[in-house]
């Protein structure tokens, strides 16, 4: 859910990007428009952008903005293959998704849909742009955006056992781990304590018995001692032989 929640963020920030470029967007709309002598049906899909840019564009600033937008459809696009990963769906998730995935069809017709308060990219245009030309195509990204962000809020609400990783592993498994962990550790023998106290009794007990020990060893010494000098006597020095 993390790695989804990054990618959005990323495409949320390339998309401010583009959106203070709108009247370079329209502009490059126009410009492709007029070079295919295609100026009377609005701009309803994304496909079409796509052959003005690969076919009626000889600018390099309208090149780059189309492109841009693009990009930023097919991102969204590739996000909404990830959210199909991360939950099995239920009928509230799997409605929105396929919502947003149904306005992503490059050959879908943006012509009817347009962007609702708080977006503004409708009012950015003349009321002849917004009604006959240009109001759809950009309303796409914000709606979309807002139908993954939908999506997130109610999937946030299910439980977690229902989530799976992106990357191919389970979100199950990871919560289970620490359990298992817990249930492992209460299953195996454990030390038992010992009171503070009772381990300064032992201590004390322990030097006891080891002074005992040194005692026993140094009267078992002086006892052989005393019975070896009584066997041979007090020694005498040599005496003098007579000559």
């Amino acid at each position: 859910m993390n790695e989804v929640k990054d990618t959005l963020k990323v495409i949320e920030d390339n998309y401010k990007l583009f959106l203070q470029q709108q009247f370079t967007f329209v502009g490059a709309l126009q410009h492709t428009r007029e070079n295919a002598h295609d100026m009377i049906r609005p701009v309803a899909s994304i496909s079409q952008v796509q052959s003005y840019m690969d076919h009626h564009c000889n600018n390099l600033t309208d090149r780059r903005i189309l492109t841009m937008f693009l990009n930023i459809c097919n991102d969204l696009s590739n996000l909404c293959h990830k959210l199909e990963a991360v939950h099995p769906g239920n009928s509230t998730t799997n409605e929105i998704l396929e919502r947003c995935k149904l306005l992503l069809n490059h050959s879908n017709d943006l012509s009817t849909i347009r962007a609702k308060y708080p977006h503004d990219v409708v009012n950015h245009l003349s009321c002849d742009e917004a009604k006959n030309h240009f109001g759809g195509v950009v309303s796409l990204i914000p709606i979309v955006l807002d139908g993954v962000k939908e999506w997130l809020s109610h999937t946030e609400k299910l439980p977690r056992r229902m989530l799976c990783n992106v990357s191919g592993g389970s979100a199950v498994t990871e919560k289970r781990a620490p359990q298992d962990a817990a249930a492992r550790a209460a299953i195996s023998p454990q030390t038992p304590s010992v009171h503070p106290e009772a381990q300064t009794s032992v201590s004390n007990k322990d030097c006891i018995q080891v002074q005992g020990n040194k005692h026993v060893r140094k009267k078992h010494v002086t006892d052989r001692e005393n019975h070896c000098g009584k066997l041979k006597g007090p020694w005498k020095p040599p005496g003098r032989h007579a000559f």
